[in-house]
Order: structure tokens, then sequence, then C-alpha cells
């Protein structure tokens, strides 16, 4: 019986469509390579030929704007390989999207690129979150009053308040997730999109394929699209060898009526509720918005709906005043934004950036992956030489063990330079929250990794002033003094890994 059990197991795996695509994608990344070699060796001028398109490319790269991280490894590749290195660079070294995918998403830009109405840019701020916010705004990306906030410093607590939301539903549901796994928190909330759908609400879902590849329920789109759903796997995985497949959506969004809206690092799977424990207790922070500033998430889903889809959605149909006739409460500003490779900007990194380098007393970090490039680096440090209180928390228990290593490999010159490094000892922290000097806040998807800050499709929510940054704060604190707090020594006790961190942060924008 145990073998049966064990042979059909080993048979399912190997049958899976992650196995089965991610097969045909090393097969033609080999037959590539051995085509290149071939031509390499037909004549010299062919070698010659692909040595001086390498050099061209050596020196396109070095010229060109970007991450130090990601051209380095790729320095490092085509020196090593000149031919190979060369000829991968032109196939996948843009890190940007597909041309076809950067078209469509332009079009869904267009279709719903008005301006909030609602926004009050006079808020008389301190100067330098002013110009945070006015940079914001410049990106696109509307500064909200008359919203109200509520922080949730685990999954646990947030989740019971989405159920009673997602009930009370009258018009519409938005939905973007990374993640979907079966299990008793989707079973729960595709209970109500079905019931909904059945009394009319518009329900829209989005998911992304290979976020879910492994782990999505038995007929989910079968299911859903039988019970009026709309549903889009985003970015599908298909046997090709692209490097459009680094571009996820990694977001998490909730949008109810045009007035509420949810995001943060909470998918849906039972560990993000701690319903299932897979690396100790799991820590995820979310914020749940009442008001006009859930109408920014509004417009990120139907940007990304409509430049799949051909709809005719018109944005006066979904502000948050359609369905709610009195004034939202006024707590604070909020001002929502979302980091696309889609972008020449990189927004993400830049507001972490003035967030460290503004900091007048302390800088609280929740990031679930350190991996840094010289920039972060530099300015953690030098917010810390400054006096600044800086503090990082990351896992206790890690998730992926290569990334861990990895994350642990900045702790040293961090360390060194005033920065506090606090590992979460119950588990594995997943939250993505930053928190300034009382006054700023941030709740969202973006963790600190090269993947987040350039590959990947993220959101967040900018808070000014506003009451959640009280029980963010008091999150803050709890967490840290549950957590241990990594001293120099045990940094130097780990000096026997040191080439293999250094090959980590080589290749850490592949991880």
């Amino acid at each position: 019986m145990y073998v049966r059990n064990f042979l059909r197991k080993i048979t399912r795996v190997l049958t899976s469509r992650l196995v089965v695509i991610g097969l045909l994608i090393v097969l033609q990344f080999v037959w590539l390579v051995m085509l290149m070699l071939q031509l390499v060796q037909y004549a010299n001028w062919v070698n010659i030929g692909f040595l001086v398109i390498s050099i061209v490319i050596e020196l396109y790269i070095v010229s060109k704007s970007g991450n130090p991280s990601y051209k380095i490894l790729w320095l490092l590749f085509i020196g090593a390989s000149p031919v190979i290195g060369g000829l991968m660079y032109l196939f996948f070294g843009d890190k940007r999207p597909s041309r076809r995918m950067r078209r469509q998403l332009h079009h869904g830009k267009h279709v719903i690129g008005i301006r909030s109405p609602m926004t009050d840019v006079d808020c008389h701020l301190p100067i330098h979150i002013s110009q945070l916010c006015s940079y914001l705004e410049t990106c696109g990306f509307s500064l909200y009053q008359n919203t109200q906030t509520e922080y949730f410093p685990v999954g646990d607590e947030m989740y019971p308040r989405l159920i009673e939301d997602l009930h009370h539903a009258k018009h519409y549901i938005f939905m973007e997730y990374f993640i979907v796994s079966d299990g008793n928190m989707w079973g729960t909330i595709k209970k109500i999109l079905k019931k909904k759908a059945a009394e009319g609400v518009e329900v829209r879902f989005v998911y992304d394929d290979l976020g879910c590849i492994s782990c999505l329920p038995p007929n989910f789109r079968k299911e859903l699209v039988e019970a009026g759903i709309h549903i889009m796997a985003f970015n599908p995985f298909r046997p090709a060898l692209s490097a459009v497949m680094n571009n996820r959506n990694h977001r998490k969004i909730t949008v109810i009526d045009g007035y509420i809206a949810y995001t943060g690092g909470i998918n849906l799977a039972d560990e993000y509720i701690n319903q299932k424990q897979r690396f100790g207790h799991w820590k995820d922070t979310a914020l749940r918005l009442y008001g006009e500033a859930a109408y920014s998430f509004t417009q990120m889903s139907l940007e990304l709906w409509n430049a799949f889809h051909d709809t005719k959605d018109r944005c006066e149909d979904f502000i948050p005043y359609r369905y709610h006739a009195n004034a939202f409460p006024s707590d604070g500003f909020v001002q929502p934004y979302y980091n696309s490779p889609f972008e020449n900007e990189t927004l993400a990194q830049d507001v972490y950036l003035n967030l460290i380098s503004q900091a007048k007393r302390y800088v609280y970090i929740f990031t679930p992956y350190l991996a840094i490039d010289d920039e972060m680096q530099h300015a953690l440090c030098m917010a810390a030489k400054r006096g600044i209180d800086v503090r990082i928390v990351t896992p206790g228990i890690p998730d992926k063990r290569v990334v861990y290593s990895l994350t642990r490999s900045y702790y040293e010159p961090l360390i060194r330079a005033g920065v506090r490094i606090y590992e979460y000892t119950p588990g594995f922290i997943h939250a993505k929250s930053y928190l300034v000097d009382d006054e700023v806040g941030i709740v969202g998807t973006i963790n600190m990794d090269y993947r987040s800050l350039y590959l990947h499709f993220e959101c967040a929510a900018l808070m000014v002033q506003c009451s959640a940054l009280e029980k963010l704060k008091i999150d803050c604190i709890i967490t840290m003094e549950q957590s241990h707090r990594v001293t120099l020594q045990e940094c130097k006790q780990r000096r026997h890994s040191l080439i293999w961190q250094a090959i980590l942060r080589t290749i850490s924008p592949l991880l």
C-alpha cells in the first residue's frame, strides 16, 4: 500500500503541468545552446562575429541605466562565455515585459486613464512628505483624504473582516492574487463569490498562473466560470523559452463596490491565516481602506482587466460615491500606488529610498526577503550612521533556504553600520511593511528583493498621519520583542560561507 501510494505521488508530480512545461523549456534551452556551439565551430568568421556582438552588448550593458547587480550578473556570464552569454542576453536580457504585453497594458491604461476628482493636493504636510507625495502624483497616483484605514497585524484578524465585507457586496467584487490554494480559506471565499455571482454581483478574479501552478484547486477555472465568475490567468505559463515568464503579478487586491479595498501580503491559502502550519507561525500584514482611496485599487484592477479583455468599462461606473452617497470619514492621507516592469520608473525602490533618506528618528521594516542592491544598502547604512534607529525584521524560519542564506549575507555590513536586524523567532514573517517617524507607513506586496522591485507587478498603500500607523507601531514593537536580535558575533561565525554568499549575491536577480 505504501509503495503504491508513493508511486502514485511520484507519477502525479512527474506528469504535473509545472514539470512537463519546465522540461520542455529546458529542452529548448539545451537545443539553443547546442545550435550556437555548432554555429561557432562552423567558421571562424561566425565565431568572430559572435564575439564582436558580445563586446557591443557588454558596452551597452555598462552604459545603460539599471540595477548594478543585474548588470554584473550579465557581464560575468558574457565574460565567462562570450558567445552563449551574448546571445542569451539578446534573447532574455531585457527585464521588461514582452512588446505584446506592453502594448496590451498600455491599451488598458488608456481606457481608464483618468485621475480621481477627489484628490486634495493642498494638504499642508511636512515638506519632505509632501515632496514624496508629489513624486507619486507625477507618476499618476492620487493622494486621498476621506478614507478610513484599518491595519491588521496578522492574517487571522484580516480574514473575518474580509469575509464580512464580501458577504455585504452588492454590485461588484474585483480580486487579484498571486497564490490560490485549496483549503478552508479559499473554500469559504469561493462559496461567497459563487453566491454573489448568482445574485447578480459582477465578480472578476485574476490569479497569477505561475504562482498558482503547483497549488491551484482541481477544476478551478471550470467551476468558477460555470458559476458566472469572470476569471483571468495572468501571463499564462507556456512551454516557450521566454524572459516574459519572469514578469509575474504579485499583487494582492480585493475591491468591493468601489469604496472598500484590501491589500497586503496575504494570499488565499490556509497558512496565511494560520489554519495550516508550514514554517511555524505565519506573520503577515494587511490593510483595509474604506473610502475614496479604494478607487486607486479599482483603477489598478480595471487597468489590468481591460488590457486583456475587450470591455467597455467607464470609470464613472466604479467611483466610490456611486454606491455610497454619504461622505466618508477622514483619517489622514492615503496614496495607493503600484510598481510595474512596464514603467521606466523604479517607483517602489525610489519610495523606499526616499523614506530612508528623509527619516528623522526611526525606520522600522518588515520583509521576508532581504536581497538589496548597493544603493539600498548604502541608504540603510547612512541612515543608521547619522543616528536614525533603523530596524529590520526578517524570518526566523525560512520558506526558501537559498534565499534565507542570501538574506543573511547582508546582515554583517548593515549591523556594522548600526542597523538592528531581528529574526522573527515564532516562524515566518511574510509582511512587507514600513513605518517611519510615526508619520508615514506603507503596507503592500513589495518585498526588498530584485524580483519585487524590478520584475513583478506589485502594489502598496502609502499612509500619512493615519490612525492605522499607531497600530502598526505597536505591532512593530511587539514583533521585535518576540524576535531574536542578530549580533555581529553571530555574523562572524558564518564567515565560512563567504564564497557561497558571494555566489548568491551575484545570482540574486534570478532568485
